[in-house]
């Protein structure tokens, strides 16, 4: 204290806190599942709500429109009459070394919270696997690739999955399943709360049946070119890629927009696959169910090679993997960018996609029918018997140059479609049905599968080296004709590959247990680039 006067100094007050009791967090598991590529796996949604400043933090790699889900959790809790937690809440979703996409899992994390803070019975949830995006004010909003997902819940050993009303079709194609479907966050903690019945799906899932395209398409509306079209049998026949050169207007587009309509139907393995890349993709009509027909797809020009081939940040399926088990048609061919057409050649192969990312890798399937088309020269008129070519050397060669050679050395046949003449064009007989070329098409696949059982592929355009030495044995005479038409052609060792390909299925469709020199000599008209060297 100073002298002469008072303490002027602050009083400090010290106060000891009294015991705090700690309460003991809650913590509830959700079962959800989510896709990689097109193929589904398990996610496991673990909720934990502890004492401390409220907070709601997610871990478990998720991407940001999975981190956007806390928000639309939040909202719609509260706006679906449910009290959001002041507490510190923490979402992991396993496996954490996978990352996860997309909204599915807004509708398993506000039922986590509602469970975890006591608002609802967790009893229901170890059963089922719950799948679904979250308005603000709590309707469940459908989402992609339910499919797969389902399948994957299925194969975890889940007996009953709840999803938005609008999947509950597609998810109602996977046998063994019960499917449950919600429209509101209420409803679906009304019934994990055992306060409503379970509602269970009951409309059978439908299926196209393989008919054919909306258009309804028939080859009998094409007049002439017989040639171009036994060529568009043949490669049904055998799975082989074709490429049309023609002036404009001869019925390129036309003839390729048949194929789909003479290929073999879709088994229900078949229809599998290629509804759970459409799927993923959100292409699936509104009635649900397995897609029936065989896809055609036609990308134009401008697209990309993301677009075509698939990837992407997050990797989603292209053009070739969207024609999967059908047919991609790609129009103009000299048209596409030279770097897009490129990255066809592994799926022209392998018939898959490889995508890797950091850390993984997905393969998407592939396995279609390529048909191209393009024109003789740039102005089109080369072949054109009734108008002149007016494009220079210079230019023939530049346009011809946009495709590579190895890209050419990939597809099996390359026919010529010439211009048609009035009498062919508006008279003439009604050409043949798609129904009977398709007799004779389904006739030589079965062939083929017996007599490629176990070998691991069921078309002659897929056999391997060692499966053309054994099935594509000739004789000297047609020997000599593959020699001279190796010199004359310059026929790498893939195109030598092909041709005979090509002549196994021609001999298929004539039934013959053996390649003729006929079946030869075919074949090789359909390498008309080859000829023009």
């Amino acid at each position: 204290m100073p002298r002469g006067g008072r303490y002027t100094g602050t009083m400090l007050r010290i106060i000891i806190p009294e015991p705090v009791t700690k309460e003991q967090g809650a913590m509830v598991k959700v079962n959800s599942a989510s896709i990689r590529g097109i193929e589904g796996y398990v996610v496991t949604v673990e909720v934990d709500l502890a004492n401390g400043l409220p907070v709601f933090s997610m871990v478990g790699l998720p991407d940001p429109a999975v981190k956007e889900s806390r928000e639309r959790v939040r909202a719609a809790i509260k706006n679906a009459d449910f009290e959001f937690p002041v507490k510190r809440i923490t979402v992991n979703l396993a496996p954490a070394g996978v990352r996860k996409e997309g909204p599915r899992f807004d509708l398993p994390m506000a039922l986590g919270v509602l469970a975890a803070s006591g608002q609802i019975g967790a009893g229901g949830l170890s059963e089922a696997a719950v799948i679904g995006e979250l308005s603000l004010g709590g309707e469940v909003r459908p989402v992609r690739g339910v499919l797969p997902a389902a399948l994957a819940v299925r194969a975890a050993g889940f007996k009953r999955i709840f999803l938005p009303a609008e999947n509950a079709a597609e998810a109602a194609v996977v046998s063994g399943l019960e499917v449950c479907p919600v429209r509101t966050l209420m409803q679906a903690a009304a019934v994990l709360d055992g306060k409503e019945d379970i509602p269970r799906y009951q409309k059978p899932a439908k299926r196209g049946g393989g008919r054919r395209r909306a258009e309804d398409a028939d080859f009998s509306d094409v007049r002439g070119q017989e040639h171009a079209k036994r060529a568009l049998e043949i490669a049904a026949a055998g799975g082989h890629n074709l490429l049309f050169v023609g002036p404009p207007g001869a019925g390129k587009t036309m003839l390729a927009r048949r194929l789909p309509t003479i290929l073999p139907p879709l088994s229900e393995e078949e229809a599998l696959e290629i509804t759970k890349i459409y799927s993923v993709a959100g292409l699936l009509s509104d009635d649900g169910g397995l897609v029936g027909i065989r896809p055609f797809r036609s990308p134009h020009h401008t697209v990309s090679d993301v677009g075509l081939i698939g990837g992407g940040t997050t990797v989603h399926a292209g053009e070739v993997s969207l024609a999967h088990l059908g047919v991609l048609f790609l129009d103009e061919l000299p048209e596409f960018k030279r770097h897009v057409l490129e990255v066809l050649r592994q799926p022209l192969e392998d018939g898959k996609v490889t995508v890797t990312r950091a850390g993984y890798s997905v393969e998407l399937p592939a396995k279609m029918s390529l048909v191209a088309a393009m024109n003789p020269c740039p102005c089109g008129n080369l072949t054109n018997p009734r108008k002149s070519c007016r494009c220079t050397p210079q230019e023939m060669k530049r346009y011809s140059a946009r495709i590579s050679g190895p890209l050419l050395d990939r597809i099996d046949m390359h026919v010529d479609v010439p211009a048609l003449d009035f009498k062919e064009m508006s008279g003439g007989e009604e050409g043949e049905s798609s129904a009977r070329i398709a007799a004779r098409v389904v006739s030589a696949r079965r062939k083929q599968a017996a007599r490629l059982k176990g070998g691991g592929t069921r078309t002659n355009a897929k056999m391997t080296s060692r499966q053309v030495r054994k099935h594509c044995e000739v004789d000297a005479e047609t020997e000599t004709l593959l020699a001279s038409a190796c010199e004359q052609f310059g026929l790498s060792a893939r195109g030598l590959d092909r041709v005979l390909k090509v002549a196994r299925t021609i001999a298929d469709l004539d039934s013959s247990l053996v390649l003729k020199v006929a079946h030869v000599a075919e074949a090789l008209q359909y390498r008309v680039m080859d000829r023009r060297g």
